[in-house]
């Protein structure tokens, strides 16, 4: 069989995304190449790839076995280009970053001073829920994650370097916020907006409830740190989200932390990346960026605990 690379990383975006027009997008050509493409991958391979079901697409038995294949392909053509990176220093590269959206809002000016550095250094950022961070982790989509819960895997390295404390917040018309003590117990009688299911966040919080036996009714389900601290300012419920997420609206009385029995969750950030995998040099320099305790970068402030 002689079929080239271009044609399996391809035929791969197409298989992981489900739709010809979103792989053509990621792969910069055009639908109709992108098309020619795989028609060519199953002429020369002699197997039905792809079958459509509804509106997408999904692989054979043959199809799949071959984007397992062409991911490990492309994994191992990553760490040549690391190798070769290494050889040319940091005068140019991809940095693939995948972090949740919580860690976004230190890791900008980290960025900003990376960049200024280091400016041949194109850097490709994915900011969402844990859950899509480590899918990006694992299918070698990113060279570095940012989470506050590693995955129970022994394939991956995880290093903290920084605490992420959750807190309650509320609306300060709201009865409890003139309180100096609110029993954990007084947070299921209220309502809780809460993020989406796979998120960080609400995992340490259910858990943090579960061990105390404590129950909690939810009301809305958001899928940012933003759209919970908007609801809660709206009078929508309470809210658990992360210290670090609150600069603004705690200096401008838009939301307080409430002195919730048991709060705050004591979380960390991880830097985390495949433990088999090389890191680029650019991926070196950032993670230990992150390690030597000042995520916010030189000159600048990382986050810490409210009093």
């Amino acid at each position: 069989m002689h079929f080239t690379f271009r044609q399996l990383e391809v035929f791969e975006a197409v298989v992981r995304l489900k739709s010809v027009t979103r792989a053509a997008d990621e792969v910069h050509l055009t639908q109709p190449a992108v098309s020619m493409q795989l028609r060519e991958l199953e002429a020369e391979i002699g197997l039905t790839l792809l079958d459509r079901v509804g509106r997408r697409l999904e692989p054979t038995q043959a199809g799949q076995e071959l984007a397992a294949h062409a991911r490990r392909v492309a994994a191992q053509l990553s760490d040549l280009k690391a190798s070769m990176n290494q050889l040319r220093g940091l005068e140019r590269g991809l940095l693939r970053l995948a972090v949740v959206s919580t860690a976004n809002y230190f890791l900008t000016s980290l960025l900003a001073h990376f960049s200024e550095r280091y400016p041949g250094v194109r850097v490709s950022l994915l900011v969402a829920n844990r859950d899509d961070v480590l899918a990006a982790l694992a299918d070698n989509a990113a060279d570095l994650a940012i989470t506050g819960q590693p995955p129970d895997s022994v394939d991956v390295i995880a290093q903290h370097f920084l605490d992420n404390p959750l807190v309650v917040i509320a609306a300060p018309a709201h009865p409890l916020a003139q309180c100096k003590a609110v029993p954990l117990a007084q947070l299921s009688r209220e309502i809780l907006v809460v993020r989406e299911p796979g998120s960080g966040t609400r995992a340490a919080m259910e858990r943090h409830f579960a061990e105390r036996g404590v129950e909690y009714r939810a009301g809305c389900e958001l899928s940012s740190n933003e759209a919970i601290k908007q609801a809660v300012q709206a009078g929508l419920g309470l809210g658990v989200v992360s210290a670090q997420t609150l600069e603004l609206e705690l200096l401008t009385r838009r939301l307080v932390i409430l002195p919730v029995e048991s709060f705050p969750i004591m979380r960390r950030w991880f830097v985390v990346h495949r433990s088999h995998k090389r890191l680029s040099p650019a991926a070196n320099v950032l993670r230990d960026l992150l390690l030597s305790g000042n995520p916010a970068g030189p000159g600048g402030r990382a986050p810490s605990t409210p009093p």
